[in-house]
């Protein structure tokens, strides 16, 4: 086990349950357009790529050319930015650990495909302003994940080397942004996504709650 010292979280799977909300938001947008809606459930593995993707495997494949994709987004964004905080639930645990982890001394921050915007928002609203040192979103100058400039401007920001900072997601995209970045891999059981998939992106260590994230430190 390294010398960890620091500890990145994703977002949506990891630290907020949001996957009735996302589900939620984007079902009202395909409704009101026209197009089938999807289970809750589906939408497992429709998130977790940022808000364009996830338009895409919403839409039906005869219906994904770039001016449909775009018109959808807009309204699904235009919706988010009244029902973000909507049928969202900090994961059981989740208080406890960052509590713990701060008590520790422990910097920690928070890497997301979410849009910027939406992260910041979310932050704010469930959780203590001075918890995380950082955030960091989707953006102009930020690519989706598993691209790692976004955790690399993390580490920058933090002070310290690669090895000493974990990535805790639940997705293989979060596994592969922590191998791109040179940082540990913690694969999040509670999430959205299962083991297997988490072991076959090259997790370093799986956690089952987020009590077990303390042994790491």
């Amino acid at each position: 086990m390294p010398n960890l010292k620091a500890l990145l979280f994703d977002l949506d799977g990891t630290l907020l349950n949001t996957l009735t909300s996302l589900a939620n938001c984007f079902n009202r947008v395909l409704t009101a357009e026209g197009y089938p809606t999807h289970p809750v459930e589906a939408y497992r593995h429709f998130i977790g790529d940022g808000a364009r993707q996830c338009v895409i495997r919403c839409l039906p494949e005869h219906d994904q050319d770039d001016k449909t994709i775009d018109q959808v987004l807009r309204l699904q964004q235009a919706d988010y930015r009244l029902s973000w905080q909507q049928d969202v639930e900090i994961y059981s645990g989740i208080k406890t650990l960052l509590s713990a982890l701060k008590a520790r001394g422990l910097p920690m921050a928070v890497l997301s495909n979410k849009d910027h915007g939406f992260v910041e928002r979310c932050i704010e609203h469930f959780f203590e302003r001075d918890t995380f040192v950082a955030v960091q979103g989707y953006g102009p100058s930020v690519p989706h994940k598993p691209d790692p400039t976004g955790a690399k401007q993390l580490i920058s920001q933090l002070g310290l080397s690669p090895s000493e900072i974990a990535l805790l997601g639940d997705t293989a995209v979060d596994i592969k942004t922590a191998n791109a970045a040179g940082i540990f891999g913690v694969g999040a059981l509670w999430g959205f996504r299962d083991r297997s998939e988490l072991e076959n992106a090259g997790a370093n260590y799986l956690v089952k709650t987020p009590q077990d994230v303390l042994d790491l430190f």
